[in-house]
């Protein structure tokens, strides 16, 4: 019996659902292809740092990405054989040095809003770390769900190196929840570099590849998720962000209320109807 589908008011539509594939970037390189939208990082010459400039276009980016229809999965990467240098010495922490309390405010609520963006944008992000990952560039990479690294690379949270405290873009929340307390006060307090070996290791990343497989590595994995549930994938997302803030029985609450909406998507009686289909020819045969 075929069911006819509501039609859905087309000013609802534009205003929650955008196709980003057309999007041109400023600052990084952007790309979709077949639901995977790719960030690539490219100041190669500086081992790509960022800017002010392309620390707004990345956190206007990821928030148009909770709206985004055609794009379900995204890649964050660098070019030229490193991911990211951090802040550019001459183009911020220069600039930063002559300003006063309200527009250093002004900044460092821009870099935490990149990443508060990062976390709230459905898509899972798949960060592709090689070589240098420094600073700002770390808190990406931190910031991203699943993370590739190659044991070439050096993830340093170098704040402390130049005066600060390890407390920035969400540090002190986040990296203890990937590598442990202990762990992480180590990097934070001392802003040593930590070798890919050692971030397998301690969990930072979740595999290590060969450098010149890693951006295929990256696609490859991006391109699975792209093929999963990807509303399910959302509410994953979702709820590990929110969770980290609940009890435990809150917790259980509103994953059940989480999975019953999950229950009502094509892609879950999808999966159901496949899944008869392929066991169906094993029970035929006996």
């Amino acid at each position: 019996m075929n069911q006819t589908v509501p039609s859905i008011d087309p000013s609802l539509l534009a205003g929650n659902r955008l196709r980003l594939a057309d999007h041109t970037a400023t600052h990084f390189l952007w790309q979709v292809q077949a639901g995977v939208g790719t960030i690539t990082l490219n100041r190669p010459e500086r081992k790509n740092p960022l800017t002010f400039d392309s620390y707004a276009e990345l956190r206007d980016l990821f928030g148009r990405l909770k709206y985004a229809e055609d794009v379900t999965v995204v890649v964050a990467q660098g070019a030229g054989g490193n991911f990211c240098s951090g802040g550019d010495v001459h183009e911020i922490i220069g600039p930063l040095i002559a300003l006063k309390a309200p527009e250093l405010l002004m900044f460092t609520r821009m870099t935490g809003d990149l990443v508060k963006a990062m976390r709230a944008c459905p898509q899972p992000i798949v960060a592709a770390v090689d070589g240098v990952c420094a600073g700002a560039g770390a808190i990406v990479a931190m910031a991203s769900d699943l993370r590739l690294g190659t044991a070439r690379s050096k993830t340093a949270f170098l704040f402390n190196r130049v005066g600060l405290a390890g407390c920035d873009m969400g540090a002190c929340a986040i990296l203890p929840r990937i590598i442990g307390q202990g762990r992480a006060s180590e990097l934070l307090y001392t802003g040593r570099s930590m070798g890919g070996e050692e971030a397998e290791r301690w969990g930072f990343f979740n595999r290590l590849v060969a450098p010149d497989a890693l951006a295929d590595a990256a696609q490859a994995l991006a391109a699975d998720l792209a093929a999963g549930p990807t509303f399910a994938n959302g509410i994953t997302k979702t709820m590990l962000h929110q969770e980290w803030a609940m009890t435990i029985e809150q917790a259980i609450e509103a994953e059940a209320q989480a999975q019953a909406i999950c229950m009502l998507t094509e892609d879950f009686s999808r999966a159901y109807h496949a899944f008869v289909a392929k066991q169906r020819p094993r029970f035929e045969g006996n």
